[in-house]
């Protein structure tokens, strides 16, 4: 029987570990290789894939709206991997190729024009590159294998396949020193015509070489109003060029924001398989195990991979739903807030940080610059009293943050 509250979830992420090179800057839960292990791979997602359907009580198919390949480095893969992977999910998970959204992630030095056309033919229907700049000195800091012209091949490949929903992802607030320039990679990528753009501002994760590095002092990252300036202008850049700032990273031409993305700011389950991957079945949200070989050592003995889980009850939801709110262009609406909360719009009205709208308080470019404070003060606000077993709104709204980062990244 499906455990108690159990919804049956229309997304499915899926995680692939594997890069031909680890970058500066990333923390995620990847395995340097230069070969992937496709076959074990499938065959570990697999078994994933049975045991939490056996452990969720799912006895049909779950009919999916979305499936996510991420990484990591899915174009590693190689050719085959994905017929390979929705034959294998098949029995568990069932989706019409013309109708889900169908994501795989790429890094233009291995997306070739025989892997675009292989993941074409086995139903992928978008594709997300793995630009984050076009500057080569900033490219070879990063570790990243491919040069400038890297991505005009890749979406090249990606259109001759018959692709026509392709989003870049480009990071900003690099070091001054490399001399990158921000709106010169704007335009780049605006001159490949993507129908999607996300950004990632540039962190030192200590887990990361860039995070020893700088706590070291041997880097320093862009300080605060670089970070702001270059946010902002592609804020202005973006949305001149016709494209929706929908969420706080994500801007999508109409009718092409990411609907796997979405999901994961509104609240509905979703399932994902793979090292790190996390998922939400509400009330529970759980993550797994990050290490490859530790994914495989508890799935060959039966057992779901799971690092740790935790249960959301009324008070963390409707403190994440302050958060998840605001991050998105769905924005909060004032009718679910208390009166101390409807009392902050006017004040980040005056700001610049919000604007109300038909009842709904929306954060603006500004105001998603301060997001973490800004929803850790609405919550603050609300008539329930801080609860000291959580530590309150602001721990609240951290572990939200933390555990809700999106499971493609």
């Amino acid at each position: 029987m499906p455990a108690a509250g159990d919804a049956r979830p229309r997304a499915l992420y899926v995680h692939v570990p594997f890069c031909a090179r680890r970058c500066s800057y990333c923390d995620f839960a990847v395995q340097a290789t230069r070969e992937a292990p496709t076959f074990a791979w499938l065959e570990a997602v697999e078994t994933e894939m049975r045991l939490l359907s056996e452990e969720r009580g799912w006895d049909s198919p779950l009919a999916l709206d979305t499936l996510y390949v991420g990484g990591g480095t899915p174009s590693l893969l190689g050719t085959g991997a994905m017929d390979a992977l929705a034959e294998r999910l098949a029995p568990y998970a069932a989706f019409d190729p013309a109708a889900v959204e169908w994501t795989c992630e790429a890094n233009p030095e291995s997306f070739t024009p025989a892997l675009a056309a292989d993941w074409r033919r086995a139903g992928v229907n978008r594709v997300s590159l793995g630009i984050q700049t076009f500057h080569g000195p900033a490219l070879r800091w990063m570790g990243r294998l491919h040069g400038p012209e890297g991505a005009a091949r890749a979406m090249d490949a990606a259109r001759g396949a018959g692709f026509d929903n392709v989003s870049v992802d480009l990071i900003f607030g690099f070091p001054e020193r490399l001399g990158r320039d921000w709106g010169a990679d704007l335009h780049g990528a605006l001159e490949l015509e993507p129908q999607h753009v996300s950004l990632y501002g540039l962190t030192a994760e200590a887990g990361a070489p860039l995070g020893r590095w700088v706590k070291e002092g041997r880097e320093a990252l862009a300080d605060e109003d670089a970070y702001a300036d270059e946010y902002l202008l592609a804020n202005a850049v973006l949305i001149e060029a016709g494209f929706r700032h929908y969420e706080v990273s994500n801007f999508g031409l109409p009718g092409r924001e990411s609907r796997h993305n979405s999901i994961y700011w509104t609240g509905e389950p979703y399932a994902a398989l793979g090292p790190g991957a996390h998922a939400f079945h509400p009330p529970l949200r759980r993550w797994n195990v990050r290490g490859w070989d530790d994914y495989r050592r508890m799935l060959a003995l039966g057992t779901l991979p799971v690092e740790d889980e935790e249960h959301v009850g009324p008070d963390e939801a409707a403190l994440e739903a302050v958060w998840l709110g605001l991050r998105t262009d769905r924005g909060y609406a004032l009718s679910r807030a208390s009166d101390a909360q409807r009392a902050l719009a006017p004040e980040w009205e005056r700001h610049g940080w919000g604007r109300v709208e038909n009842g709904t308080l929306r954060l603006t470019a500004t105001g998603w610059l301060l997001l973490d404070r800004l929803a850790v003060e609405m919550a603050s606000r609300a008539d329930s009293p801080d609860s000291e077993e959580t530590g309150g709104p602001t721990a609240l709204i951290k572990a939200s943050a933390e555990s809700m980062r999106s499971p493609a990244r």
